[in-house]
């Protein structure tokens, strides 16, 4: 039997958001199992020009490695999309699927301190204990949102 990996994915999309969106949930749903998902957030684009991004994210039962999941399942949902990977890493794109979070490691700190990640997360995992900030992410989330905009979009992932 193959061993089960439970994945925190970050979702984002600031061309055509609300197709592109619930398009990748759909397609990750074929290739594992969504156990939790977030609300649509909406967030200004951050380091970048472009309209406004919707984020969300959601945990994700795989039997793939890490690096398999990345290259066997994201990239390829990602490329079915349009996601055209560009030398300005904060390029408009139709989807951006991150891995945020495997069997309870963190996959790269600096997702920490972003809104568009820290408040859909905080949503579907407010037991995660945000080691940066030495508190709850429940708690980063309430004071991100206090800093940064951040609206939920109701109806764009059911």
């Amino acid at each position: 039997m193959n061993e089960s990996h439970l994945a925190y994915l970050s979702l984002g999309s600031n061309i055509e958001p609300e197709i592109n969106l619930p398009k990748a949930v759909t397609l990750l749903s074929q290739s594992g199992e969504i156990a939790k998902i977030s609300s649509a957030w909406e967030t200004k684009p951050v380091g970048g020009s472009g309209g406004n991004y919707l984020n969300a994210c959601l945990s994700y039962k795989t039997t793939l490695a890490q690096d398999k999941l990345k290259t066997s399942i994201i990239h390829p949902i990602e490329s079915s999309l349009g996601r055209k990977r560009a030398q300005d890493k904060y390029a408009p794109r139709t989807i951006d699927i991150d891995i945020i979070l495997f069997d309870g490691e963190i996959v790269g700190r600096r997702w920490l301190a972003q809104a568009f990640v820290i408040v859909p997360l905080a949503e579907i995992y407010p037991e995660f204990h945000n080691p940066n900030a030495n508190e709850s992410i429940t708690k980063t989330a309430t004071r991100l949102r206090r800093e940064i905009w951040t609206e939920t979009r109701r109806g764009v992932l059911g």
